[in-house]
């Protein structure tokens, strides 16, 4: 038998059930391995492929459409779209022009003539059209990598209705991806493997299929451009959010001549040449969130959640009732709190969540509840839904549900590395993340890495595992900007407390692509901003994409009041006069929290009599 389960959902579990199946223990944020390696190797391990076209062509090829003139003369049979349910169909089938139709595309960018070809689906709108200012077509990703970005054509211009009388929005699943020739792997998880072997087994079983070496960005910005000329345009522009930063970014490096206007939304750190440093920035600032913005959110409204008014007291009654240390409590991190963080719209149904778990894991039947897993979670959500006000639960129960689904998800993983069954998952996420740039491949390294996350994001750390790109061999890098006046002009737009895409990072981005602006969000954590729904932030987006004005170098904009407040609250960083904020990973109020969260690892360890000289010399450090 063989299940199907999305990779990147998985990929995450499984460093979540290795960290519990090594009993309390490993479920302290001290997870390790045995190393084999020497703990120094580094990120530019590794090479990528010499015939790597942002190398040997780069900046000097016109069009994509010139290395497969064969392919630019297709007929594209254009027809309705299948957005993946009933409700988007209706919805975004109604945007003027809205079509969809395959693209063939080489297989390798890198030998276009050798026979082999793949399919994009791309759909397109036509909400331009007859319109004299119109100013061509603009691309839309969502990130990912592997994110499908088919609806995000008709559903930018939903978004963007004053934009979309000038663009014509292009929604495409990258290769790899979706309704697009489909890069899918198959292992069989065994339970007697351990983390390391386990995500090794995942890797091999993408490696073996043929198609995986041509899942990249460099690849799919060559799609992108195909696309931009099958469509008879001059220039494209270009909204990308997270991953699609990256991308974006790369297409600009490679076709600067055709980059017309391009938003990069909750960049990630595209100063380096692959992936990693957005990754290994990534749990901290979860931590940084969880405990700067949710829990003072969670101890500002006591007559809702009825936990106090100190943060850092929530912050002690969540870390002695289990915190993230027990399998329940990764779960509601994982699958209830975390989606919040990238949506703070969502801070009360999830300050809700942190509510019932607190006093569900206090009682004293909690240690005894014969009730399985599933029914816990369960629980939870009824307890968390019972506290809202009436008006809420509508809203509440849209969010159980999205994450009920990844619990279900986790479940189909667990039965089959139970049952010994074939997992087949989408490989394009892993692929390209770990083939753009070579990632650190020694185990020492990211056995450090992991006893890192324990002492410095710890909330989080317990469900991170060492990267699978440790395993697998990149197959290019991020090319040069264009020199001189050859590089495009892009806004990047950044909150202050982003979980996935830090700060940091886009800030860093913003420093070192020419003429580019940085828009910051001051004491937001919304993941994916534009259009956000304030005049600060989105009018200089607006009237750049419409008469080309360039916003200030640096600006800043505040955050939208979070649910049940009027205005918004200053947290974790201080804005600067320079139009940015400063930031520290490590705020006094994350400091205290990891303080208390190792003491009831200390605590919890001397109970259970499982201190071994490891975890003394973890926790005198």
């Amino acid at each position: 038998m063989t299940r199907t389960v999305p990779a990147r959902r998985r990929t995450t579990f499984a460093a979540a059930v290795a960290a519990v199946s090594l009993a309390i223990t490993a479920a302290a944020p001290a997870l390790s391995a045995p190393g084999n390696g020497n703990g120094k190797g580094s990120a530019s391990q590794g090479q990528a492929r010499s015939n790597d076209l942002s190398t040997t062509r780069g900046n000097k090829v016109n069009d994509a459409a010139a290395l497969a003139p064969h392919l630019v003369g297709q007929t594209l049979d254009w027809e309705a779209c299948d957005f993946g349910s009933e409700s988007l169909n209706a919805r975004f089938n109604a945007i003027p022009g809205t079509a969809c139709s395959d693209v063939t595309v080489p297989r390798d960018w890198k030998n276009p003539e050798d026979g082999h070809t793949i399919t994009l689906r791309v759909a397109k709108t036509e909400t331009s059209k007859g319109n004299p200012d119109r100013q061509g077509i603009a691309l839309v990703n969502p990130g990912g990598p592997g994110g499908s970005g088919l609806p995000w054509g008709p559903a930018m211009a939903e978004r963007a209705p004053e934009l979309a009388e000038q663009y014509d929005f292009i929604g495409f699943d990258p290769r790899g991806v979706g309704q697009s020739t489909a890069l899918e792997c198959t292992y069989t998880p065994n339970a007697e493997h351990d983390v390391w072997q386990d995500t090794k087994a995942q890797v091999d079983a993408c490696l073996e299929n043929e198609l995986t070496p041509y899942i990249t960005t460099e690849q799919t910005v060559y799609d992108m451009d195909f696309i931009r000329a099958v469509l008879g345009e001059e220039k494209t522009s270009y909204i990308g959010y997270s991953y699609g930063t990256w991308l974006g970014s790369w297409y600009q490096r490679v076709f600067p001549q055709h980059a017309h206007r391009f938003l990069l939304d909750s960049a990630v750190d595209i100063s380096r040449d692959g992936l990693q440093t957005t990754w290994d920035l990534q749990p901290r600032s979860r931590d940084r969130q969880f405990q700067d913005a949710m829990l003072p959110y969670v101890a500002r409204h006591d007559e809702i959640f009825g936990l106090g008014d100190d943060p850092m007291q929530i912050r002690q009654r969540w870390e002695d009732g289990g915190g993230t240390r027990t399998q329940l409590g990764m779960i509601v991190a994982g699958s209830f709190l975390l989606p919040a963080m990238y949506d703070t719209s969502q801070y009360l149904s999830a300050g809700s969540v942190i509510a019932a778990y607190i006093r569900i894991m206090e009682s004293e039947a909690a240690a005894t509840d014969p009730a399985g897993q599933r029914a816990q979670i369960e629980r939870i959500l009824a307890e968390a839904r019972a506290s809202l006000p009436a008006e809420e639960r509508d809203s509440f129960d849209r969010f159980a549900a999205r994450g009920l689904e990844t619990v279900g998800e986790r479940e189909q993983l667990v039965a089959a590395t139970q049952a010994g069954d074939a997992v087949t998952f989408e490989g394009a996420f892993s692929a390209i993340r770990c083939q753009d740039g070579q990632w650190n491949t020694s185990q020492g390294y990211w056995t450090s890495w992991v006893d890192d996350l324990g002492r410095k994001a710890p909330w989080i750390g317990v469900l991170m595992g060492p990267s699978e790109c440790m395993y697998w061999p990149a197959q290019t890098s991020m090319p040069a900007q264009p020199g001189g006046k050859g590089a495009p002009n892009t806004v990047i737009v950044q909150s202050e407390l982003d979980a996935a895409t830090p700060y940091e990072g886009g800030h860093r981005a913003a420093g070192v692509l020419r003429n580019t602006s940085l828009i910051s969000v001051d004491n937001e954590g919304t993941h994916g901003l534009f259009p956000y729904g304030t005049e600060c932030v989105d009018a200089p987006i607006r009237d750049y994409f419409l008469t080309g004005a360039q916003p200030a170098e640096k600006s800043l904009c505040d955050a939208v009041p979070l649910p049940l407040e009027t205005q918004p609250v200053q947290v974790a960083g201080t804005p600067t006069h320079k139009g940015d904020i400063k930031i520290s990973m490590r705020t006094d109020a994350v400091r205290e929290a990891n303080r208390i969260t190792h003491d009831a690892i200390e605590r919890q360890l001397i109970d259970s009599r499982a201190v071994t000289p490891d975890v003394e010399a973890f926790l005198e450090d």
